[in-house]
């Protein structure tokens, strides 16, 4: 019997937008446990183009292994197509979506008309909200709620030895979100809304009438004025972008505070200790039950998601060279006929 096909989006090798390739490929059945979806939208984020060109930066021991070709994704919105036999959470024609497989699978084959997802990754559509916001929510929306909310796991960061334990939150706190309009930060900075904080958007000057009307108390452009100077008794900081110069916002926190970093950067325990600050990260992982939770904040408007652009499938490449020029506000999504 031959393989049914479908259309999807592959890299046949390494490299920059260019290697994506708009191609034919079989329909993937789904195991025991899993569903099969008929995919809608497809959410961007940064795991896909470090996939993409081989995540040259990363040590080769720390690499995971990349079958080729491989059809990048992991967020995603559609339609349930078949269920396994063990599968009784979901039925055929629930609309769904969900961060699938992530970090255990780098990449999860979501730039495609169908993919194979575990059921336990996935969460029912949101009333009311459409695919294009609901795969723009899933892996930044987890990323967000397991910062602040509630890990949900006790699998350890590949960054660190320390457990990652969200700070608890409320009116008397006052939290900093450095990129906060991108996908992950202006989803954290209105879930620390929801939680009561006094919240600072570091964003640049472009997005300020954005974040404003997320909730934002005060903003900072990065782009003329260092928060670091500016910001001073800050209880938390989720950084959002990272990487080494996250370091310089311990100066903006008060004893007994927080600096969480989405990618973790270069720090001393010794000077972190000695200013009473506590500095952890978490990997995000797929997780259907809280993005359930997720989506329901989602639902009666507690939270909104912000689509910075949308492409169809077939102009994949297009939509990794619009990241490449940053300063995204929200997310970017496939969209899938």
């Amino acid at each position: 019997m031959p393989t049914e096909k479908m259309n999807a989006v592959r890299f046949h090798g390494f490299g920059g937008p260019g290697v994506l390739r708009y191609e034919e490929a079989p329909v993937p059945e789904p195991e025991p446990g899993e569903v099969l979806v008929r995919v809608h939208a497809v959410g961007l984020n940064p795991p896909d183009w470090y996939a993409r060109e081989g995540m040259p930066d990363v040590p080769p021991e720390m690499r995971p292994p990349f079958d080729l070709p491989l059809i990048p994704g992991t967020d995603v919105s559609g339609v349930v197509a078949a269920v396994a036999a063990d599968v009784d959470s979901f039925a055929v024609g629930d609309e769904v979506f969900g961060l699938l497989r992530f970090p255990v699978v780098m990449q999860a084959g979501a730039y495609a008309e169908f993919v194979t997802a575990p059921a336990s990754d996935l969460a029912r559509t949101p009333a009311g909200v459409d695919h294009e916001h609901a795969a723009a929510l899933a892996m930044s929306g987890l990323t967000a709620w397991q910062f602040l909310i509630e890990l949900g796991h006790d699998f350890p960061s590949p960054f660190q030895e320390a457990q990652h334990r969200p700070m608890p939150l409320d009116s008397g706190s006052t939290v900093l979100v450095n990129g906060a309009a991108g996908g992950v930060g202006h989803l954290a900075l209105q879930l620390a809304k929801w939680q009561g904080a006094r919240v600072i958007a570091v964003a640049s000057g472009a997005h300020e009438k954005f974040l404003r009307g997320l909730g934002a108390d005060e903003f900072i452009d990065y782009t003329r004025e260092r928060p670091e100077e500016l910001a001073r008794d800050v209880d938390l900081v989720l950084d959002a972008v990272g990487g080494p110069d996250s370091r310089r916002f311990l100066r903006t926190i008060k004893r007994g505070g927080s600096l969480y970093p989405a990618y973790f950067g270069e720090f001393d325990d010794e000077e972190n200790a000695a200013l009473g600050i506590t500095v952890t990260a978490a990997q995000v992982r797929a997780n259907g039950a809280q993005l359930a939770e997720i989506g329901r904040l989602l639902e009666n408007g507690t939270i909104r998601v912000a689509i910075d652009s949308t492409f169809p499938l077939k102009d994949a490449q297009a939509a990794h060279e619009r990241a490449a020029k940053g300063h995204i506000q929200g997310k970017i999504v496939l969209t899938v006929a």
